[in-house]
């Protein structure tokens, strides 16, 4: 059940039972809501204190420019909405993935892989509009205090409410805000992102316009991992772009004229050089070799294989079901790499075989091979642990299953052991890609620009989807469009 009809069915029971108090008609969207459990006070102190762990987590993209533009552009669309008490803050978040989100207490947060796939001023300003609407509608005030009324129970209800401090209640924590929406929050917010739009002068078209580029963005990627893309598509699976979504947010759109600032080439430029996918912090990949200079290592990406870059690992897959694995650990007792693979990696190492040390690229290492499972599938795995540092370790882990052919296994082994420290003057030099904004001279074609591009796959489809280019559109001479390049 979403919480539009949970709303329809409970709202007026729990108000009944809690006084009129407990509910409130909202000004933005004209509903009776159940938020007695977050008050606008205490929205603040929570959108503070999980503020600092969305820094923490993400960390914010070191670009003066672009964190400006964005908090010129949130305040323009935030100028005039129905809580006046809000103070909106506005954060570029240094993540590639393709996110936006907002905490309680006007925290509204837009990610660098957002910028990378937006195509003008108008669809920042209907994102941005997007995420205020949730916070004008109250929708995290509502989410909690049903949330915790289904936790608590209706047999204590009358002790929570009565309690001063959200603190006393339960702690849902900052997964509470970046969780899905119901399908009914999501079109309040689209609803009120449109009419800010408006409001703020933007072409409220802007906001069906990234909605179509997230759609198709999602496609992609699909189409990218073998996938069919779905009935529905979804960016950090918070905002499903459904047709049906799609389609209502451009009849809301046309109510209001259909006309207003895009500020497309301004946009452009604003983005221009920005990093594109995974940043120098956190390591990349750049032709068939994942780099990361500030700790000061490559090693090469088996051909094929699709890279999944966590915080704390990076995760490399193929459509075989082969798996590498790479992190870092600590050895704060300075083992042997064999020691350490033996004692402290496996525990006593009883199941493993053909142990041996090694030596990979000058750096003392060893390896191992067991009979194993690698996402619950039985597999061969095997070890190799690198002393890269006094007191840190290298890891590889690799799953090769059963009938993989030979040279696959060499090809695995053989990106194991590519590992290599980089030397000072690569660390400075080796930079993750980025986007280029290029003007399309005469003559100039899609395909020939999508030559340019560095990603491996798709070149011609990704090319067309980061410019909002339909299948069989060509380039405009004089016009801009992103490439992304090293």
């Amino acid at each position: 059940m979403n919480f539009k009809s949970l709303l329809s069915g409970s709202a007026l029971m729990l108000c009944a039972a809690l006084t009129l108090s407990a509910c409130s008609t909202n000004p933005a969207t004209g509903d009776r809501q159940f938020t007695a459990l977050m008050s606008p006070a205490q929205e603040n102190t929570v959108g503070a204190q999980e503020h600092a762990k969305i820094i923490q987590q993400y960390g914010l993209y070191d670009n003066k420019e672009a964190q400006d533009y964005v908090t010129r552009i949130g305040r323009k669309v935030t100028a005039d909405t129905e809580r006046p008490d809000v103070e909106y803050k506005f954060f570029v978040i240094d993540s590639p993935i393709v996110n936006a989100f907002a905490l309680p207490g006007g925290y509204i947060y837009i990610s660098r892989g957002l910028l990378a796939l937006a195509n003008s001023e108008a669809e920042l300003a209907g994102v941005l509009g997007h995420e205020a609407g949730h916070i004008t509608a109250r929708h995290s005030a509502e989410r909690y205090s049903h949330a915790t009324v289904t936790s608590l129970g209706a047999g204590i209800l009358g002790a929570v409410v009565g309690n001063s401090g959200v603190s006393q209640a339960l702690n849902l924590g900052s997964n509470l805000y970046l969780s899905s929406y119901s399908r009914g929050q999501e079109n309040q917010s689209d609803t009120l992102g449109i009419r800010y739009l408006a409001k703020a002068g933007y072409d409220p078209r802007g906001m069906e316009w990234f909605l179509t580029n997230l759609k198709n963005h999602a496609a992609l990627q699909a189409s990218a991992a073998g996938k069919s893309s779905g009935p529905a598509i979804s960016y950090f699976s918070t905002h499903p772009a459904t047709a049906d979504r799609v389609a209502k947010t451009q009849r809301e759109a046309a109510a209001y004229g259909g006309q207003g600032i895009v500020n497309r080439d301004k946009f452009l430029r604003v983005i221009d050089d920005i990093t594109f996918g995974d940043g120098t912090e956190k390591g990349f990949v750049r032709k068939g070799t994942f780099y990361h200079p500030p700790l000061g290592f490559a090693y090469k990406v088996p051909s094929g294989f699709k890279v999944n870059n966590q915080p704390s690992k990076v995760v490399m897959t193929n459509n075989a079901g082969a798996a590498l694995l790479f992190d870092m650990d600590k050895n704060a007792g300075r083992h042997d790499a064999k020691t350490y693979m033996t004692q402290i990696w496996m525990k006593g190492g009883s199941q493993l075989k053909d142990v041996q040390n090694v030596t990979v690229n000058g750096m003392r290492a060893a390896t191992a091979r067991f009979d194993g499972k690698v996402n619950g599938k039985a597999m061969e795995v095997r070890i190799v642990a690198i002393e890269f540092e006094p007191e840190r370790i290298a890891r590889f882990l690799v799953g090769i299953p059963p009938g993989t052919q030979n040279a696959q296994i060499e090809a695995l082994k053989s990106a194991t052991y590519s590992f290599r420290r980089l030397s000072k003057s690569e660390q400075k030099a080796v930079t993750p890609p980025r986007i280029e904004i290029v003007a399309a001279a005469p003559g100039d074609t899609v395909a020939k620009f999508a030559k340019r591009m560095v990603v491996e796959d798709l070149k011609e489809e990704t090319f067309r989807v980061y410019n909002a280019l339909g299948p069989n559109e060509e380039l405009r001479a004089g016009e801009v469009y992103k490439i992304i390049i090293h």
